[in-house]
């Protein structure tokens, strides 16, 4: 297998019909697919069998790259999970922005013993300058496509959070905002729509975060879900005339460090019993009757409460099946794990590109993933929030 493997890049080396070479490379894509997929479901497509696992549901489009030009894919989808071929070797960008990253620091002499190790274990201690600059180069032309990419369609709902990075800045070590912007449009998918950095988060950074994405073409944001900042209330309102939803799991913590740790079971029970109303009516009377409850023993925590109710439960004055989702940052927990998980190997970053370079990269990935993976939201449950009055009336007759 790898002679045939070998005589086909030869082939596509040495200039052959590269329209057969590419339907050669569809073809044997495409038995790739059905051989993963298969194996995935149990039993081959469209054939009953008590073995099945799962079953296909239908497929999504997806251009490949190759050195025989561009073809296009059509990914089987499944009606269970999700499923992503293997040759297209999804974590090939995010593992080259990690080794330009770590090398970048290394060529400036300001990485960390543990970077120093890592080179020399990857047997790159004579690398260059113009070496490093050629594949920062490369990564970057395609992390700024990504991150510069028109968005097209209507979103509803936007989460913003930021996590934290060391960098180095005119000699001196900073801790910068890395700040994700994800979205679900209309069609119920999950979009990394923005990354940017920067040392405050004032109101101005987050009105030119705000405006790049709008001049960008986003649209039709009713609902933006992030932590407690003034300076993005403030903005989200201007440009999209949004509501702001204030994390739930971050005003909880915020909340709990207003009480002593014995006592914090008891003060926890008594906040979830807000949240679990069914109407927002009732959770704001449960609100005032639990902040009232704990006002002679927790006066700090009641004044917070007295000053947060409507920036938490905001969530409820739309669709009761998105509340889960957009109550809270939750959602982009997991993405700012897999930042940290990389950037810790890294440590001090050599400068800003390099963390976009990194954080680019992988959020690049993340979007191929969302794109082959089933709806983050139901079209049925995002109808009520559409605009479109026919939208509306078919989602009701279905």
């Amino acid at each position: 297998m790898t002679d045939n493997r070998m005589a086909l890049l030869e082939l596509i080396e040495k200039r052959a019909d590269t329209d057969l070479v590419r339907a050669m490379l569809a073809f044997a894509a495409e038995r790739l697919m059905d051989l993963e997929v298969e194996t995935l479901t149990g039993a081959p497509a469209g054939a009953r069998s008590p073995e099945r696992l799962n079953h296909r549901n239908g497929y999504r489009e997806r251009a490949w790259d190759t050195r025989a030009g561009r073809i296009e894919l059509a990914i089987p989808k499944l009606r269970k999970g999700s499923y992503f071929p293997a040759f297209l070797e999804p974590r090939r960008t995010a593992e080259k922005a990690l080794t330009a990253v770590i090398q970048e620091a290394y060529i400036h002499g300001i990485s960390t013993r543990a970077v120093d190790d890592l080179v020399k274990a990857m047997g790159a201690s004579g690398i260059s300058k113009s070496q490093v600059s050629r594949l920062c180069a490369e990564i970057d032309e395609r992390v700024n496509a990504f991150l510069a990419r028109p968005i097209e369609g209507v979103w509803p709902y936007l989460w913003i959070d930021a996590t934290y990075l060391k960098s180095r800045q005119a000699g001196r070590i900073l801790s910068v905002a890395v700040i994700i912007a994800v979205g679900v449009n209309t069609d119920g998918r999950r979009e990394v729509l923005g990354v940017a950095t920067g040392a405050s988060e004032a109101e101005p950074f987050w009105t030119a975060f705000l405006r790049s994405l709008a001049d960008r073409g986003l649209r039709g944001v009713k609902l933006v879900i992030a932590d407690d900042h003034t300076g993005l209330r403030a903005a989200a309102t201007k440009i999209f005339h949004a509501s702001h939803q204030r994390c739930r799991v971050h005003w909880m913590r915020n909340a709990l460090a207003r009480v002593q740790p014995k006592q914090r079971p008891a003060v926890v029970a008594l906040l979830k019993t807000i949240f679990a109303q069914e109407t927002a009516e009732a959770a704001r009377e449960q609100w005032a009757a639990v902040a009232d409850a704990l006002r002679e023993r927790f006066p700090t925590l009641a004044d917070l409460m007295d000053g947060s109710r409507e920036d938490v439960l905001v969530y409820m004055a739309f669709p009761r099946e998105h509340w889960a989702q957009i109550a809270s940052t939750n959602p982009l927990e997991r993405l700012n794990r897999e930042i940290k998980r990389r950037s810790d190997v890294v440590g001090i970053f050599p400068n800003d590109p390099a963390v976009i370079r990194l954080v680019g990269a992988l959020m690049l990935e993340q979007n191929d993933e969302w794109a082959v993976s089933r709806r983050y939201l139901s079209l049925e449950s995002l109808s009520a929030l559409s605009d479109d009055p026919i939208r509306r009336l078919s989602a009701v007759a279905a």
